[in-house]
């Protein structure tokens, strides 16, 4: 069987909104969980190669969550075009995969 667990990704410019989006979205159940990360990125905006420091954040829910955890990212998220992808998690360990749609449900 084809696991229903998706990885969600956004980056954000400052600890303080990585955590309030985290916070937010496992509050709400939209994520069982989240992982937030100091990067480094690369990117072109405007016509000009941009270099910044950013957080990451990892959110952990189900393939039918994730247009809920979309908006929900788009409704406190500070940047004009924010980077929010979703990524098949296609093994996991069984146990923590039925945590998540269970806490999810």
């Amino acid at each position: 069987m084809k696991s229903n667990t998706i990885a969600v990704f956004t980056t954000t410019d400052s600890l303080e909104e990585a955590r309030k989006l985290t916070k937010t979205l496992v509050e709400q159940k939209l994520a069982a969980c989240a992982q937030i990360s100091e990067i480094e990125s690369f990117y072109t905006w405007e016509n000009d190669v941009q270099n910044d420091q950013e957080f990451r954040i990892m959110f952990k829910t189900t393939k039918d969550k994730y247009k809920d955890v979309e908006k929900a990212i788009l409704k406190i998220h500070s940047y004009d075009l924010p980077a929010i992808y979703a990524v098949d998690v296609d093994e996991l360990y069984k146990p923590y995969g039925d945590w998540v749609n269970e806490l999810l449900k």
